[in-house]
């Protein structure tokens, strides 16, 4: 006869252990809190270090200039779109300030961190959401335009929503009404800021949800993905027919201003730009500082790692340490797939601008950096962890989860010493960046001054070097007679000078157009800051005598 043996209680879980097979899921802890403390950080420094002094550069005057209801609108040429204008409309409105519209900014692209991080709860562990969004809100293109009227951030927000609710899906297996019109108002958004961009991240979105949607998943997502686009790109595609011609006219006219899309690899052009260059156009900037571009190679280094390794984890032959099952009682397939899809639409996201503009800015990439610093902050929690075996791993595997592993001090004080460096160096390209740009601002103030001494005043056209912005600043509206915004011929600034004031700038070194003969001469005041060198101006006054 069998003695009874005593019962052996059985050994408690560990607090992000996997539930046991057949049992009832363990609840993920919300990453909401540390996520909020990553953003309310991403906001302070913007509003402490970018948003003080600052008016509006180049393209935030086209932009806003559109929805401004004190200043005629500015040529708005065929590659942009009206997202971003729709975005800051409401602030319009109210007040034109610059302090007052860049603080709003700051605080609406803090939330939309948060936000688009909160997606992937659950998908990746707390601390990799946590060190993907201060990867990413700590680069200084990030910090940058943050509080800027441009619209690449805000398809980067809408981008990692987008594939948040889609790695969702394909990891549990469904999608329903919430997830389909999750994803399709992510891709409405980024359809409105920039379509063509919208369109490289619908393509990966499509793909995941080809290759690793079941069922109804293959039906819905689809739908809703392609739907976004639609829905957020009938206002470009409508304007199209209105005012450029046609679709296939404005997208050939598009593509004339940018250069001419084609093969052009440009990878060290964007390397070289992370120096400080708001745009390498062309892009000849030599490599003096290469401490600047180190996390750009840091940033595809573990972008590969994260590829191999999850590649090698989907066949059985590694482990991913470090992912965690979904959590709301929702089934996990494969555990890997969030990642996956976030290295396709980072891939996806790059692609257009390293190897078809033949030039460089930093704000391009910034929607393949979002989905990008995920799996790399993924490899960098995997290093700090040490490789789980016996019961500890017996338990990671039997949840299909990979090692639980222990915690390396050793590796965490590391790691937190190289990103301290990291972090340096993109403050100190951030107060580079900043200080050129107000400086350049501070000159355009100077010269429209000048010219209201002069008489120029509103209602007035001003034309020629740096007009758009000296035009916003002065009251006036911004006529070109060529290059990309041209919009009025010689003859037509003459006829308007009948009417209303009407100034040309150009480059101390140029000579005086031809159609502004008898135009008085105005000196401008020597400021630095701007490409053109010094500035003179021929004005143009009603009822001022002219041969």
């Amino acid at each position: 006869m069998q003695q009874n043996q005593p019962a052996i209680a059985p050994e408690p879980p560990a607090p992000d252990a996997p539930p046991a097979p057949g049992g009832p899921p363990r609840p993920v802890r919300s990453p909401l809190l540390p996520l909020a403390a990553v953003a309310a950080a991403f906001a302070l420094v913007q509003l402490l270090l970018v948003v003080p002094g600052r008016w509006l550069g180049w393209d935030e005057t086209v932009y806003v200039s559109q929805v401004d209801p004190r200043v005629p609108a500015a040529f708005f040429s065929a590659p942009r779109a009206r997202g971003v204008t729709f975005l800051v409309a409401p602030v319009l409105a109210v007040t034109s300030s610059p302090v007052v519209l860049h603080s709003c900014l700051a605080l609406l692209s803090a939330a939309a961190l948060v936000l688009g991080l909160w997606l992937w709860r659950g998908l990746l562990p707390t601390p990799v959401l946590v060190l993907a969004g201060a990867l990413f809100a700590g680069l200084w293109p990030t910090l940058f335009y943050g509080p800027q009227v441009m619209p690449n951030l805000w398809v980067a927000f809408a981008g990692l929503a987008a594939t948040g609710w889609v790695a969702r899906a394909v990891t549990c297996g469904r999608a329903g009404r919430r997830e389909a019109l999750g994803v399709g108002a992510a891709v409405a958004v980024a359809a409105l800021m920039r379509p063509t961009d919208a369109v490289w991240l619908a393509c990966p979105l499509l793909v995941s949800v080809w290759w690793w949607g079941r069922g109804g998943l293959r039906r819905t997502l689809p739908v809703a993905v392609l739907g976004g686009l639609v829905v957020g790109g009938a206002q470009w595609v409508v304007e199209a027919y209105t005012s450029y011609g046609g679709l296939a006219r404005r997208l050939h006219r598009a593509s004339e201003i940018q250069g001419g899309l084609g093969w052009h690899v440009s990878f060290d052009d964007q390397v070289r730009a992370l120096q400080g260059s708001i745009l390498c156009r062309p892009c000849t900037l030599p490599w003096r500082h290469p401490e600047t571009g180190l996390w750009w190679f840091a940033l595809g280094a573990l972008t590969v790692a994260a590829a191999v390794w999850v590649a090698a984890a989907g066949r059985g032959r590694a482990q991913a340490p470090g992912l965690l099952p979904v959590g709301d009682g929702e089934p996990v397939l494969d555990r890997t797939r969030p990642l996956r899809v976030a290295l396709l639409a980072g891939t996806a996201a790059a692609l257009p601008y390293l190897l078809t503009v033949d030039y460089a800015a930093p704000r391009f990439l910034l929607p393949a950096y979002v989905q990008l610093v995920l799996p790399a902050a993924w490899v960098l929690f995997a290093l700090t962890r040490t490789v789980a075996g016996g019961k500890e791993a017996a338990r990671g595997a039997g949840g299909g989860r990979g090692p639980v592993g222990r915690v390396r001090p050793w590796a965490v004080a590391v790691l937190i010493a190289v990103l301290l460096g990291h972090e340096a160096v993109q403050f100190g390209v951030l107060r580079t960046v900043d200080a050129r740009t107000l400086r350049g601002q501070t000159a355009i103030a100077e010269v429209a001054e000048a010219l209201h001494g002069a008489g120029v005043r509103s209602p007035c056209v001003i034309s020629g070097e740096q007009a758009l912005r000296i035009a916003y600043r002065a009251g006036c509206a911004s006529r070109q007679v060529g290059g990309h915004d041209g919009s009025i011929t010689g003859a037509g600034l003459v006829r308007l000078a009948r009417s209303q004031p009407v100034a040309v700038v150009v480059p101390e070194a140029r000579r005086r157009p031809r159609w502004a003969t008898g135009w008085r001469r105005v000196t401008l005041p020597v400021v630095s800051g701007l490409s053109g060198g010094r500035l003179r101006a021929y004005v143009a006054l009603p009822g001022e005598g002219r041969p």
